[in-house]
């Protein structure tokens, strides 16, 4: 089957989750069909980039975009009834080259990435999928409940527009995937049954546990200019960190992941490493003795949870990161916390117990590799 996949961004570097959905849905599905990319990008995609692809797709173009377009095309979007991130993503130049495309290649299907690019796709003939992947008006409006007084009205507005248009674009194509059925259950629609669940996998071969000398105690990963991300950092320096240091004073926090903002890169100290990009993320699993993510904001299924399980990390997270996790069994799996003083607990128990350590590791790491694999997560095309 000839098959568009149309990207929001180009999926390569992997540094952000929906990039690694898309480069693993890439991979998996090229397996099957020919596989046709329109990808948007802001900048001048490198070479290197445009290589890793190459083995999946017989084609690939780039619609480009730019900081006028996109400030542009966020203010219309007000008036057009689009979330303004839709606006933010949108170029008429990238639209005519996507159909040009489309038009050369008359392909069997479509299948794109989130709603920000259904206004590329919505009037395109043909079988469609979108992938959803979360629910993008809930994870504004948890960002609009614990923002400044200030940026409130903004991600509240932001969150009704994406609710609303969630809905309206939903009979615009056959197929409809998420990445877990928290999400799905979530989606402003009545038929929600006929929404794919679809999760993530982990890549086992990259994943897995090396037995390295350990250089820091916790680590934290993820893209650090996305909100929760960010939160998330903030939360486990100023808000844990602090209640663990009396019993282990030359404990080590990295907060591993690219485009630190200064939110991040302030964080800064004695006990904690914000490294900004590396180049494997694998290594730093490795050089650590316990993975921590006490999510507060966003929405889907944590990658960085699946790869810390896959390198056998024992993982402290927080109820809205664990329940997308299915079948996982709470304080056997994973260790579930909610508050500073039950997270301190949970970490000196893992530091201090070398017995529940291994067997928290040895059950996550059974886990993942029972549940998680991206050849087992097809979406329906």
């Amino acid at each position: 089957m000839k098959l568009l996949v149309v990207l929001p961004r180009f999926p390569y570097p992997l540094e952000k989750g929906d990039k690694l959905r898309a480069y693993h849905q890439l991979r998996v599905l090229s397996q099957q069909h020919e596989i046709y990319l329109f990808a948007l990008s802001d900048k001048e995609v490198p070479a290197a980039s445009m290589e890793a692809l190459k083995p999946f797709c017989k084609d690939i173009r780039v619609g480009k975009l730019n900081i006028f377009t996109k400030l542009w095309n966020s203010m219309l979007a007000l008036f057009k009834g689009w979330p303004i991130q839709c606006g933010y993503f949108f170029r008429k130049k990238a639209k005519k080259d996507l159909w040009r495309f489309a038009d050369e290649l008359n392909p069997d299907a479509v299948y794109v990435q989130m709603v920000r690019t259904v206004p590329y796709v919505q009037d395109l003939k043909g079988e469609k999928t979108i992938d959803y992947q979360d629910v993008l008006s809930q994870g504004m409006l948890r960002r609009a409940q614990r923002a400044p007084f200030w940026q409130k009205p903004f991600f509240t507005f932001e969150s009704r527009r994406l609710q609303r248009y969630e809905a309206e674009v939903f009979p615009f194509f056959q197929h409809h995937t998420i990445i877990t059925e928290v999400d799905r259950d979530l989606m402003p629609v009545k038929e929600k049954d006929k929404i794919q669940v679809v999760g993530n996998g982990v890549d086992f071969e990259l994943f897995k546990y090396a037995g390295q000398a350990k250089k820091y105690d916790l680590i934290f990963v993820g893209n650090m200019a996305y909100a929760p991300n960010v939160d998330a950092a903030e939360y486990i320096v100023r808000q844990v960190l602090p209640k663990l240091l009396p019993q282990f004073p030359h404990l080590r926090l990295v907060l591993c992941g690219a485009n630190p903002t200064k939110r991040v890169q302030v964080l800064r100290g004695p006990h904690v490493e914000v490294t900004g990009w590396v180049e494997s993320m694998a290594e730093y699993y490795a050089q650590s003795r316990v993975f921590i993510a006490p999510m507060r904001l966003g929405t889907g299924l944590q990658n960085k949870l699946l790869e810390a399980m896959a390198t056998e990390l024992p993982c402290v997270t927080s109820p809205l990161a664990a329940k997308p996790l299915k079948n996982a069994e709470y304080q056997k799996d994973i260790l579930v916390c909610e508050t500073p003083d039950e997270y301190a607990a949970a970490i000196s128990r893992l530091l201090t117990d070398q017995e529940f350590y291994d067997v928290l590791s040895q059950n996550a790491y059974r886990f993942v590799k029972e549940q998680y694999s991206w050849e087992s997560m097809l979406p329906l095309i």
